[in-house]
């Protein structure tokens, strides 16, 4: 039996973030609260991946990396490159439209302190896996953070060790180039380890790597 795209609203994969969603559910029903699907389309040839949906953002929205600092960052740079167009405005009836690029995340539900455990990260490979494989134009990967880098590779099955993780990072996987990047969090934003220039840079060489190809 195949694994689809994306897990059901009610997956009952993970006990813990089960839990975690149930609470929510009852704290806030009119929040999304459920695994937030992928956006954009299957024939995009570049796909980004991040660690997991955001409390106050993708969970609340439904729509990855909306609703928190870290789609401000994102689609802002999305836009300026040409892989998106319209106004991001930190809800999923913006508008706003991929252009050739689709964005998921190594962990569909919200972890507890944004931190899925690696049994979560191994559970939830599958759906990931699903998603590079119903992608036949995909020429790149952007891996933000560890965690969503060494997903990714593994779900193009490589090991991390052979591709590791490093910010600027380019490395083959068969005809797929994975670019890696620091995540776009608040977090590495406000503490310097990722500055707006850094990140635009990540999205340049795609830009050009896509153009060339």
């Amino acid at each position: 039996m195949s694994v689809p795209q994306n897990p059901g609203r009610d997956c009952p994969l993970c006990p813990r973030l089960v839990a975690f969603r149930q609470k929510h559910r009852a704290l806030s029903p009119g929040w999304h609260n459920a695994p937030v699907p992928s956006f954009g389309a299957d024939d995009a040839r570049l796909l980004i991946v991040g660690l997991a949906p955001g409390l106050q953002g993708a969970n609340k929205t439904g729509r990855p990396f909306t609703g928190d600092w870290a789609g401000d960052l994102l689609y802002e740079t999305l836009i300026a490159y040409g892989f998106a167009k319209g106004t991001y405005d930190e809800r999923p009836d913006d508008g706003l439209e991929l252009i050739g690029t689709r964005i998921t995340n190594a962990v569909r539900c919200v972890p507890p302190e944004n931190k899925p455990t690696t049994e979560e990260i191994h559970t939830c490979r599958p759906f990931l896996s699903a998603t590079i494989a119903a992608m036949p134009r995909l020429s790149a990967i952007v891996t933000l953070g560890k965690i969503g880098h060494d997903s990714a590779v593994r779900a193009l099955g490589e090991k991390p060790a052979r591709l590791p993780f490093r910010h600027g990072g380019v490395a083959m996987s068969g005809s797929i180039t994975v670019f890696s990047s620091y995540h776009c969090s608040r977090y590495n934003t406000n503490t310097g380890v990722l500055t707006p220039e850094m990140f635009r840079a990540v999205f340049a060489a795609v830009r050009d790597h896509l153009d060339r190809g």
